[in-house]
């Protein structure tokens, strides 16, 4: 076959071309067909006559592969190995299937054009990757701070013999010759002549290289790259570092159950550990905690947990278990007489600083409430609340005031159509009284009984004047109250007669004020007249001017007397 597929031409690699001592160089992989080009692949002169392809065999010695002549097919001449493996492309370019390392000599393509003959030798290079990549005869662990062996990364039948990289989280190692050691070696197989290279990782492993992924890999010189599986390994290092926790199911209080864990950073971490619950020394094996049952406020203090092998290797953790009692005094159903003094005494024990509210019937007050003198509104049902954080506790009692009935008040009035008479008794006491009255009546009306007040009304219709008493009674004793209740009739009779009197004294107040007015101002003009006349007479004989004393002294008393007069 002369010419190539299109699957082999997929195949055919010529990847770098250089030139090495003055040669043309073609790289193929192992394995695959190589194409090795005539004239660097130029285009053929018109006249060219023959083509002809040939090899070194060293010595100066050369082989033939195979001709063509002008219009003819190419004709294989080689009669050893080659002789099934050549063949020429159109473009006058050698084909050599499966390559081998022993196909890395030099070919020429000679060629005759007219009277020229022209040779271009060109140099074959094979190159092969790894046929696996893996890392093995992997450590156990690592311990931290000591050189260890990580593993050996095996690059096996390659050429050229490939270098191997070692990573760490894809970041290349670098050889230090203390933290990290590489040691790399590599052996050729007498019958390929392929390599097989060797690399030894020695590594002293830090905290940080917990879960670190390392790898191997190798780069040709062609760009292929390969890489091993990653592998992590488990790094061992002592416990520098203990903490003791406290784990409980939300706030702690008594009867809640709480566990003691005790954590290391050692790894592998450590199993045991001794706990130290308030002076008792508890020794845990394979586990990590200890779980206090049913705790109490006797169990808040300090509590330890330690290594089993090294004692000073301790921690400790304030364990503080919430508490809150309250004792309300006095408590129940309390009895009690109006004007007497109840003292309450609210005790609180807590384990902090506790809140405390009051209600009466269901009523929030301001304060906690002091009866220094019971009245009958101080009757009722009061709640203590005291809270701290979520614990809440309360306590209760019901207050009764009782005393005897007092009617604090028997008032009366006419209804509004003026018609009849509302009686109206007011009272006081608990139990709640009983009224009653010493007269029929109708439309009778109880105000609810609220704070120990009750409010009774009747209504009635008295033809004759009579007294009305009121009686209020319960277990603890009565009280009674009488009003005096004129007849409806003789009221209306006496407010007319009223109505008529009044005007005619209205009447003569007025004709007396009129008469006294009149008098006054006569007496006044009489009294101006008399002066004037006085002081003209003392012109003409030379007498005083105002007249003899006492004239004006009775004058003046008159005067008075009339304006007294006047004004009643």
């Amino acid at each position: 076959m002369h010419l190539l597929s299109a699957s082999c031409v997929c195949a055919l690699l010529i990847a770098i071309i250089y030139q090495v001592s003055g040669l043309e160089t073609v790289i193929g992989l192992y394995g695959e067909t190589l194409e090795v080009p005539c004239n660097n692949g130029a285009a053929k002169p018109e006249d060219l006559f023959i083509t002809k392809w040939k090899y070194d065999k060293g010595e100066a010695v050369s082989g033939d592969l195979l001709v063509r002549q002008k219009d003819q097919n190419a004709t294989v001449t080689a009669t050893d190995e080659y002789k099934h493996r050549v063949s020429m492309a159109e473009n006058s370019s050698l084909l050599l299937s499966a390559a081998t390392l022993s196909d890395q000599k030099t070919f020429t393509c000679m060629i005759v054009a007219g009277t020229d003959i022209s040779e271009y030798p060109v140099n074959v290079l094979i190159h092969k990757a790894p046929s696996g990549l893996e890392i093995s005869e992997k450590a156990e662990e690592l311990e931290i701070g000591k050189l260890t062996k990580l593993g050996n990364c095996s690059a096996q039948d390659a050429n050229p013999a490939a270098n191997i990289t070692w990573f760490k989280n894809k970041k290349p190692l670098v050889a230090d010759g203390k933290g990290i050691l590489i040691h790399a070696s590599v052996q050729v197989d007498p019958n390929t002549g392929l390599s097989t290279t060797s690399s030894m990782l020695e590594y002293s492993a830090g905290k940080e290289d917990t879960d670190a992924q390392f790898t191997c890999g190798t780069q040709d010189t062609v760009g292929a790259e390969q890489a091993s599986s990653p592998v992590t390994f488990t790094i061992t290092y002592p416990t520098e570092n203990i903490s003791l926790q406290v784990i409980s199911e939300g706030h702690l209080i008594e009867g809640n159950n709480v566990t003691l864990k005790c954590v290391a950073d050692g790894n592998p971490a450590p199993t045991s550990f001794n706990f130290h619950l308030k002076g008792e020394v508890v020794k845990v094996e394979n586990s990590d905690a200890y779980t206090l049952t049913d705790v109490t406020r006797d169990t808040t203090g300090e509590y330890k947990c330690s290594l089993i092998d090294d004692a000073k290797m301790e921690a400790s953790k304030n364990i503080t278990v919430s508490y809150l009692d309250i004792k309300l005094s006095p408590s129940g159903k309390i009895l009690k007489s109006a004007g007497e003094a109840v003292v309450l005494a609210l005790q609180v024990d807590a384990s902090g600083d506790p809140k405390v509210s009051w209600t009466k019937d269901n009523v929030k007050l301001d304060k906690q409430p002091v009866f220094s003198k019971l009245t009958y509104s101080d009757s009722g049902r009061y709640d203590c609340e005291v809270t701290m954080g979520l614990l809440s506790q309360k306590a209760s009692f019901e207050l009764v005031v009782k005393g005897a009935p007092v009617i604090r008040q028997l008032s009366k009035r006419r209804s509004d159509d003026g018609r009849h008479k509302v009686l109206i008794c007011e009272a006081e006491g608990s139990p709640k009284p009983s009224v009653s009255w010493s007269i029929n009546g109708t439309s009778l009306d109880e105000s609810p009984f609220i704070n120990g007040k009750i409010t009774h009304k009747i209504t009635v219709v008295p033809t004759a004047n009579l007294t009305v008493s009121c009686t209020v009674y319960n277990e603890l004793g009565q009280d009674s109250k009488a009003i005096n209740v004129s007849s409806l009739f003789e009221e209306v009779r006496m407010d007319k007669q009223d109505q008529s009197d009044d005007s005619e004294q209205t009447k003569l107040v007025v004709g007396l004020v009129v008469g006294l007015l009149i008098a006054t101002v006569l007496v006044g003009l009489a009294y101006w007249v008399y002066m004037k006349k006085s002081k003209q007479g003392s012109w003409k004989t030379g007498e005083k001017e105002n007249g003899s004393s006492e004239e004006e002294k009775k004058l003046e008393e008159k005067v008075e007397e009339n304006s007294q007069k006047a004004e009643v």
